[in-house]
């Protein structure tokens, strides 16, 4: 019945559907397993891609060749770009989407793939034969066979829904769970850990006075997650910002004894920074208020979602309170918020390429790996897509460094640092963000993703393009020279300095509060150059010219790092022999087998003595 697969791909969510498409479109024969495939790519939680960080990654996702910002952009519905009023490094694209419209592109996307076979059922454990994986086995009891195996089973594993002191069964409301495969893991030898998220009400928009509200529009001009010219919105639905009080928390505080959070049912950890209303009242007790953004699920939809009240209280106590948010004073509510517990598998039992390390060919993404998040979830699915396509194929596997991406910051922290509560990416975890913005990820990665076969020729040529463009930018900024009197108007505008001689152009645009934009109102060179390029070049050439410095010091750093990445260590080296290094450190290196030194460096409890004990060992 079943032919054997290449990859077969087990569960279909964020990291499930990238898992799919990247080793397919690298050539793998890929099967798509799935409970059910009417809840392909679903919007499990909030009706939006990207924000900060998040936003970076999904810019990321496609310059590899990936899906997500294809579909991301096909089904917006808004568009703004965050952190605008700080550095480049921290500009992060975020869209509001239209759910069903997100799934439904995402499924014909898949469907309209080469290669991609679909199956619906539940899987109930893995074919495992001499250390590696050998397929699938379903709950019918039908084994599948194929070369590797990528779990990204999300929420469903033993998943346990609360809703005050109700509790039922499930992966998603509605929707059951799946048991078997963590049971198979442990007696592997796996460790297992439990995790919790939550969701909030969903609620009738119809029932809601938004002139009691602060409405919130999208930006002016609509950007793109995606670097191919994808469709785009002509109009844009808007969100609107209401805030709880006093009233609000008096009301959820008498449902706290019956909370599954407060009670201890709950065991698992929440995400530290997207935790539930009653965690923020009883956790900032001295704030009177916390701000709810009102969000639409789609175009054609009444149905709201409520950012920022994720709870699990009682129904009854959920429906009292949000009736005394201002706007909300006649609500009708679609159905309740609620928690849901299930398992994870700490991610220090993978490898760089997110292969486990106690079986061949059996890789995790997503939410098994303790994340949270669609993008942090569909980057892992890219990752392990790629890397089971190439362990089926016996190829080298794809490693992204810190310094590459994103992506390459969040697989190292999971791997080497491990996360005992929901992780989730910020700008700040990366210590090269000057050189990650969301703006160039093109010009990182599509280079590396055409040579593995996921970016076609018409990718690289548009790359090629843009690299030129922003080349004769620079030329022309670098080697152009301005005098006092063409630019001085504009400098005393903006509060800067006047010119006192002719000075070259990057000198003048290096200076705080002028860009290029400002300076072609008065240089019309500069504006018959800017008028051949797009408004996307111009800012990827202006970011490069004005933040050189900065830019060169990080790159300076990166190098010196990645030299302590080609000091190679010996996977199954025993560090209990090394007496000199601490306890923890020889327990931590013992159990994550770093590949390299620089890898070594990063584990969380291995202190700089300990990383001169291993290059003295090594007559570094």
């Amino acid at each position: 019945m079943f032919k054997e697969y290449d990859v077969i791909v087990v569960g279909a969510g964020h990291a499930g559907c990238e898992a799919a498409a990247a080793a397919a479109n690298m050539g793998s024969s890929v099967l798509l397993v799935t409970m059910n495939m009417q809840t392909i790519a679903q919007m499990s939680c909030n009706p939006a891609m990207g924000g900060i960080a998040k936003g970076q990654i999904v810019r990321e996702i496609d310059a590899m060749g990936g899906y997500s910002g294809i579909v991301s952009d096909i089904s917006m519905i808004q568009f703004r770009m965050l952190n605008r009023s700080k550095g480049p490094a921290m500009w992060s694209p975020r869209t509001q989407n239209d759910r069903m419209m997100f799934a439904a592109e995402w499924r014909k996307m898949l469907e309209q793939t080469p290669n991609v076979d679909f199956w619906q059922e539940m899987v109930a454990g893995l074919v495992i034969k001499d250390g590696a994986v050998k397929g699938i086995r379903t709950s019918m009891g039908i084994d599948i066979e194929a070369k590797s195996v990528v779990l990204t089973n999300g929420t469903f594993l033993n998943g346990l829904i609360h809703i005050g002191e109700k509790q039922f069964g499930g992966g998603r409301a509605g929707e059951k769970a799946a048991h078997g495969i963590t049971e198979q893991l442990i007696e592997l030898g796996f460790e297992a850990g439990r995790m919790k998220t939550g969701t909030p009400p969903r609620i009738d928009g119809r029932s809601l006075d938004y002139t009691r509200m602060e409405v919130q529009e999208g930006d002016e001009e609509i950007a793109r997650f995606s670097y191919k010219e994808t469709k785009l919105p002509t109009t844009q639905r808007c969100c609107w910002i209401t805030h709880t009080n006093q009233k609000v928390h008096d009301i959820l505080r008498t449902g706290f004894d019956r909370s599954p959070m407060f009670s201890g049912r709950i065991k698992g950890l929440g995400p530290r920074y997207c935790p539930s209303v009653e965690d923020k009242i009883d956790r900032f007790s001295e704030k009177e208020s916390h701000q709810l953004f009102i969000e639409p699920e789609g175009w054609d939809t009444v149905e709201i979602y409520v950012n920022g009240f994720s709870t699990s209280l009682p129904e009854e106590v959920q429906y009292k309170a949000l009736r005394q948010v201002p706007g909300f004073e006649n609500m009708r509510m679609f159905r309740p918020g609620y928690a849901i517990e299930y398992d994870y598998f700490p991610p220090t039992q993978l490898g760089q390429t997110l292969e486990t390390k106690l079986v061949r060919n059996l890789f995790f993404a997503g939410q098994i790996n303790g994340t949270t998040g669609y993008e942090e979830a569909a980057c892992q699915g890219l990752i392990a897509g790629i890397n089971a396509h190439n362990a089926a194929k016996e190829l080298e596997p794809l490693i992204l460094k810190r310094n590459d991406a994103y992506i390459g910051v969040l697989v190292d922290d999971l791997i080497n640092k491990g996360t005992e509560e929901p992780y989730r990416m910020f700008t700040s975890r990366a210590e090269y963000r000057i050189l990650l913005r969301q703006d160039n990820a093109d010009l990182r990665l599509t280079g590396l993703a055409h040579k593995i076969g996921l970016a076609d020729d018409a990718r690289m040529e548009t790359l090629k393009a843009k690299k030129a463009a922003i080349k004769a930018i620079s030329d022309f900024i670098s080697s152009y020279s301005v005098a006092p009197e063409d630019v001085n108007g504009l400098m005393t505008e903006v509060g800067s300095a006047e010119l006192r001689q002719k000075m070259k152009l990057d000198k003048v645009l290096a200076r705080p509060h002028v860009g290029l934009s400002l300076l072609a109102k008065a240089l019309p060179d500069l504006r018959n150059l800017l008028s051949n390029y797009s408004k996307e070049v111009i800012e990827s050439a202006e970011i490069e010219l004005k933040y050189e410095g900065y830019i060169e010091k990080e790159m300076e750093v990166a190098n010196k790092m990645l030299k302590l990445e080609e000091i190679r260590l010996e996977t199954d080296f025993d560090y209990s022999r090394l007496k000199s290094l601490s306890i923890e450190a020889r327990q931590k290196l013992a159990k994550i087998k770093p590949s390299s030194l620089g890898q070594a460096q990063r584990i969380s409890g291995v202190s700089p003595s300990d990383i001169a004990v291993l290059l003295v060992h090594m007559g570094r």
